[in-house]
């Protein structure tokens, strides 16, 4: 087998409030933000004690993946790689062709595939192995279907359940990131992914009704994916309002600034305003059934190399 390594992929953020305005241009691949759109962002940081856990729980994850294949006769490195800021994909990927290796398989840690969203990390990947030296790369395009995936949620759904006074009547609510609406005249996979795993998760539990809303919609000019979040809780009628709502965000795996801000602050201010009882699943970050699940992944790329 050749020397094979893993690169768990997330988004990015930035470590401090100094570091906002330079993240927030990064996305805007380099375009000023203006002051009104950074201040904005500081104060949703500030919401949730100055910054994200993202990078501290992602090498988290990278660091239980590496143990659990190293049980399992699995000899591997995992390393840790951002889209908008450090450790850049473009940084670590030096450092894995450095260390020996001549294959790469490339995890993003985002169950559902969007060109707009998962393929941006493609990208970033396939540029830098470009410039980094020879390195094969094989790139996980989605994993909405890992049955341990659903498992690892399921139990999420559970748990916060019985935190409920009656959890048979609570409305349970998945959300993911919205993308702009266009993605559906390009036959976008992403809602169709999104519905299915959703779906197998809501099977598990053993519910047969559960509602879906999208969240974290950009603030531009494009018409993004919908029902939003807030929306669809104003549009509860009160006879769906009593028993409560459990929000489970399945589009992501781990705590940052769209479940911590986006749902722990935002979401549960509203429904405090119309007196809904509002709860979130926790998220995903190093449960080991969800790292029994990237395992899994792993495992079954490993097999198809010569």
């Amino acid at each position: 087998m050749a020397n094979t390594a893993v690169l768990l992929m997330a988004y990015g953020t930035p470590n401090s409030m100094d570091e906002i305005e330079p993240y927030l241009a990064d996305i805007r691949r380099g375009r000023k933000p203006t002051s009104e759109g950074v201040e904005e962002l500081k104060a949703r940081y500030l919401k949730i004690g100055g910054r994200s856990p993202l990078l501290e729980i992602t090498k988290a994850q990278a660091s239980a993946l590496e143990n659990r294949l190293m049980t399992e006769g699995i000899r591997t490195r995992v390393y840790v790689g951002m889209k908008h800021w450090h450790p850049y994909i473009r940084e670590v990927v030096p450092q894995i062709v450095n260390d020996g290796n001549d294959k790469v398989i490339g995890l993003v840690l985002a169950p559902h595939y969007s060109p707009m969203s998962v393929g941006g990390y493609r990208q970033a990947l396939v540029e830098a192995v470009a410039t980094s030296g020879r390195l094969n790369v094989d790139f996980v395009e989605s994993w909405y279907d890992n049955t341990l995936f659903h498992r690892a949620v399921q139990e999420k759904v559970q748990n916060a359940l019985k935190q409920f006074v009656a959890p048979e009547l609570v409305e349970l609510l998945f959300t993911a990131h919205s993308l702009p609406e266009r993605i559906l005249a390009m036959k976008d996979p992403y809602p169709a992914q999104l519905e299915s795993s959703c779906r197998s998760v809501a099977n598990l539990v053993g519910r047969k009704e559960w509602s879906f809303a999208f969240q974290s919609a950009g603030q531009t000019e494009d018409k993004w994916l919908g029902p939003d979040l807030v929306e669809y809780l104003r549009g509860l009628p009160p006879s769906r309002r009593h028993a409560g709502v459990l929000v489970a965000p399945i589009g992501f795996v781990a705590d940052h600034l769209e479940v911590l801000y986006d749902i722990d602050v935002e979401a549960q201010e509203f429904a405090r305003s119309i007196g809904l009882h509002l709860r979130r699943t926790e998220s995903l970050n190093d449960s080991p059934t969800f790292i029994s699940a990237l395992a899994d992944i792993v495992h079954q790329r490993i097999e198809r190399t010569p």
